[in-house]
Formats: C-alpha cells, structure tokens, sequence
C-alpha cells in the first residue's frame, strides 16, 4: 500500500513562534514513531511556505495548503488575525462540505490583555457549538494533539464525526503506558475528569 501521508496545517499569528517550533519538532518525532506503521506527519507552517508573489494574494496560496490538508490546527493566544481567521474559514468551509480536515483550536490561557478579535473568536466557535481547548504551554499543547493523533489513528484518519462511531461510547488511547479514555463529549478541555 505504501505510506500515507496525513497533511497538518498550523495556523498562528507571529507571537506563538516558539509554540509553532516546539509543535514542528513534536510533530517529527511523531513522525519517527509512526514511519513503520507506514504514517508520514506532514507539517506546514507559515514560515514555511513560499513568499513569492501570487497571481492574486499570498494569502490564496496558504489557503491552497488548507484545502488539501487532512488535520487543521489553529493557535491563539492574545489575538486571531484576519490571516488566521480566514484560514480558519477555508477549512471549515471544506469540512462543512467533505467532512475534512479534522479540525482543532486552542487557546493559550494567560494574563495578557487580549484583543477584542479573540473573544470574537471563540463566540463564533460557540456559536458552532464547538469546544474549543486550551493549554498552558507548548508540552501541554502538545500532550492534548498528541492524544487526538492517537484518537485518528486508531480511526485510521478516516471517521470525523462520533455518531459514525456506531454506538461506541468513547475508547481508550494508550499514552505512554497510561490509558486516556475519552472524555469530552459535552464538556471541554477546561473541566476535564477521567475515570
């Protein structure tokens, strides 16, 4: 069959620099883990893709990468910029009509003073009764992605909706020798219990 390839796509602003490096280093070594499984973790950031001029706007060849990714994840801390905001509206847009990408938002607690675009933010996400997470550090970040990629994989990438489950209620990620059972249907990861 070969390897599969599963497209990540990371949108943030420019203040969560050091949680994009920390999430592509993160990613590769998932990756490693994964390569004999036959799953290749492909990341595009940003910083990564070409700064050449496009026939129409930059901001179309990024949200190139979006319509062809499998997994979008969205970063905010203090702000959700129109870039970002609009990346988050061409993989919705995609998901509303194919079921993908697989979509994931987080949002870094802090002290900060947060721009009015933030709370903006997350009323539209309540107003698409979707739970959005958030996290405390990048480890953090990523001990929550790394449980939703366990989560994918056991559905081999393909389920993105958990009444297609069958009637299963929740099932368990093995985590380093621990065993995660899933937990957030109806709650978020704010108020999070395990049993």
């Amino acid at each position: 069959m070969g390897i599969r390839k599963i497209k990540i796509f990371l949108a943030s602003s420019n203040e969560l620099a050091l949680e994009r490096e920390r999430f592509e280093r993160e990613v590769y070594r998932k990756c490693k883990m994964w390569i004999d499984n036959e799953i290749f973790l492909h990341l595009d950031i940003w910083e990564d893709i070409s700064a050449k001029m496009s026939k129409t706007r930059s901001q179309d060849e990024y949200n190139k990468y979006i319509s062809e990714c499998d997994l979008f994840v969205l970063l905010a801390h203090t702000k959700v910029g129109i870039y970002s905001a609009e990346e988050f509206e061409e993989a919705f847009g995609k998901f509303k009509s194919t079921d993908k990408p697989f979509i994931f938002t987080y949002f870094k607690k802090s002290n900060k003073v947060v721009e009015p675009t933030l709370d903006l933010f997350k009323s539209k996400l309540q107003s698409l009764e979707h739970f959005y997470s958030s996290y405390t550090d990048s480890d953090n970040l990523w001990n929550q992605f790394n449980k939703e990629l366990d989560r994918l994989q056991a559905d081999e990438f393909t389920i993105n909706d958990w009444k297609k489950r069958e009637g299963k209620k929740g099932y368990a990620v093995k985590n380093k020798g621990a065993n995660i059972k899933n937990q957030f249907i109806g709650g978020s990861f704010d108020n999070t219990t395990f049993n």
